[in-house]
């Protein structure tokens, strides 16, 4: 893991924000940072390698959203500086998964 994961999967483990999460869960032959399974939810932290994978990173948001998942994508910075407001859109992202209705609940 980044350090930036590091830092946001001490927040999300455990429960802390009410869901369970995987870290380096495999979905379709690729690595998601972290999986709220119950929600359909992945959330990706990218560093500046993926200023250099763009299309990759197209492709792959692309597959995953086929089966049906969200992808919520936040940079290092924005872990390192607004971790507080990272959390949030986390739980919010939990919240209009949970209020659309997922099939995985």
């Amino acid at each position: 893991m980044t350090a930036a994961e590091a830092i946001l999967w001490s927040e999300l483990r455990d429960r802390k924000v009410g869901v369970h999460f995987r870290r380096q869960q495999v979905i379709a032959g690729y690595i998601v940072d972290f999986y709220a399974h119950s929600y359909a939810l992945v959330i990706e932290v990218d560093g500046s390698v993926h200023d250099a994978q763009v299309d990759a990173d197209e492709k792959r948001t692309k597959a995953l959203e086929e089966l049906g998942l969200t992808i919520s994508r936040f940079t290092n910075d924005e872990v390192f500086e607004d971790l507080p407001e990272v959390l949030k859109r986390v739980i919010d992202s939990l919240h209009l998964k949970h209020s659309v209705g997922s099939p995985f609940l």
